[in-house]
């Protein structure tokens, strides 16, 4: 597991800038959100520590290493996005075999790490089913163990929840905050939902026009907000 560091990060597109000297510290095994509108730039940060959006400026660790100019496959970090991303034609099980396949680790610890996180994300029953099969709640499951399955030093979700419908989005939630205990992953959440980033965090930052306006803790943030 990595503490996460970014300073001074800026990101342009073409004339814009839409971060501008921006810095956080992310500590090793919290859950820490951005919190913010649509359009704020925490989609744009959170990609920018995956490595798939250019780093204009300022510097990106994990831990002691320095990842800018890192391809995000050496990055070892897990992504779970808002459409799931898991592939139609495998089932449950492939799915979250994938990533330990692609890294090309043994029989063995293929079977014992995806048999884990089946049964840790409560789908092992689920195992020999497509993801049509499933639903919402239960294929972002699977996204979620195929992603913790190849053991990354960092977890990044990207408005995971945002496709359920209510009662889903709580319980995932509270699913997504005990998992994350207990694997005890770095993990950095983007979401525009305030509820569902205070239910979640251990702490928080709220973003907005590519700025860092507060961070705190859920219960701090609620209790002395600078922005109303």
């Amino acid at each position: 597991m990595s503490e996460i560091r970014i300073e001074g990060a800026k990101k342009v597109y073409g004339d814009v800038t839409v971060i501008e000297n921006l810095s956080l510290t992310v500590p090793d095994g919290a859950l820490f959100t951005l919190l913010g509108p649509f359009g704020c730039g925490k989609t744009t940060l959170l990609r920018m520590i995956a490595g798939f959006n250019s780093i204009e400026g300022g510097d990106f660790y994990f831990g002691d290493n320095r990842i800018n100019n890192m391809e995000p496959s050496k990055r070892n970090i897990g992504m779970v996005f808002q459409n799931y991303a898991i592939f139609p034609h495998l089932t449950v099980r492939d799915n979250v075999a994938f990533g330990l396949k692609q890294k090309k680790a043994t029989k063995e610890k293929v079977v014992a790490e995806t048999d884990k996180y089946l049964k840790l994300m409560q789908i092992d029953e689920y195992r020999d089913r497509k993801p049509d099969q499933l639903s919402g709640g239960q294929q972002q499951r699977v996204a979620l163990a195929r992603a913790l399955a190849v053991n990354p030093d960092v977890l990044l979700m990207d408005e995971p929840l945002s496709n359920l419908d209510a009662k889903l989005r709580v319980d995932m939630r509270q699913a997504i905050r005990e998992i994350q205990r207990e694997v005890g992953i770095t993990t950095v959440y983007v979401t525009h939902d305030q509820e569902e980033a205070m239910a979640i965090s251990d702490s928080i930052a709220v973003m907005n026009q590519g700025r860092i306006q507060q961070v705190g803790r859920p219960k701090e943030l609620y209790h002395r907000p600078k922005n109303e």
